[in-house]
């Protein structure tokens, strides 16, 4: 009984790492066309009666304004370029927010961010950042920085059944993903902490203070950028 036990168990062990190392190689080049928030959403939508709402066009990165790349970084995770998927700093913060019950922050780099939105469920939980964290270390491995930006800016929430560059860019500012303005690319950047609750098309007071100050910093992170930017600047 326990050697059937341990081959079972081997046949799962075996079977999660060969899938999940093969489904972080094909999306190495290929396009990630659909993630497991998306169908998340379309079930809530479905469950609340909405009309269903997805709007997703995937597009390269050379296609995409350098503005936003830079937008998110100087918002979301100023060291990207300089950690391998964690930073550390950032973690330590939220555990002692946490344990201190004050304002909770997530903590987590944009290479977390793309594992979590290509591979896992948003419900957090430790079993979650486990996979989370196994998923980061692949695709930072894999991957490397300047794909890992391009998935993020293809398969990121910006809005109600908006996802990425392009489809924000249409929707929002009716523009294409490639023509954002840099104050444009800093309002969306300013929402991304909670786009179902602010909206980048009509950004609150809140949001256009956040704006200005990502504009602020836009400056100080480009140069760490510029590896895998496409601009002439």
């Amino acid at each position: 009984m326990k050697f059937f036990l341990k081959r079972f168990v081997a046949i799962i062990l075996i079977g999660f790492f060969g899938s999940s190392i093969g489904m972080v190689f094909v999306y190495k080049v290929m396009p990630v066309y659909v993630t497991p928030l998306m169908v998340i959403r379309l079930f809530q939508q479905k469950s609340k009666g909405e009309k269903l709402k997805l709007y997703h066009h995937w597009v390269p990165l050379e296609k995409i304004s350098p503005n936003l790349p830079v937008a998110v970084v100087a918002s979301e995770d100023q060291l990207f370029m300089k950690h391998h998927g964690f930073d550390l700093d950032q973690i330590q913060d939220a555990a002692i927010e946490r344990l201190e019950g004050t304002r909770r922050r997530g903590g987590s780099t944009i290479s977390q961010q793309t594992a979590k939105n290509v591979f896992l469920w948003p419900t957090s939980s430790w079993v979650r950042k486990g996979f989370e964290a196994y998923f980061t270390v692949l695709i930072e491995f894999v991957w490397g920085k300047k794909r890992i930006m391009e998935v993020y800016l293809n398969s990121i929430e910006m809005g109600d059944g908006i996802y990425g560059a392009s489809a924000v860019a249409r929707r929002h500012f009716n523009t294409t993903a490639s023509q954002l303005t840099k104050g444009e690319c800093a309002t969306i950047a300013a929402t991304l902490p909670n786009p179902l609750r602010f909206n980048s098309a009509t950004p609150s007071p809140y949001i256009v203070k956040r704006k200005y100050a990502i504009m602020r910093q836009m400056k100080n992170v480009r140069p760490s950028l510029a590896p895998i930017l496409s601009e002439d600047e």
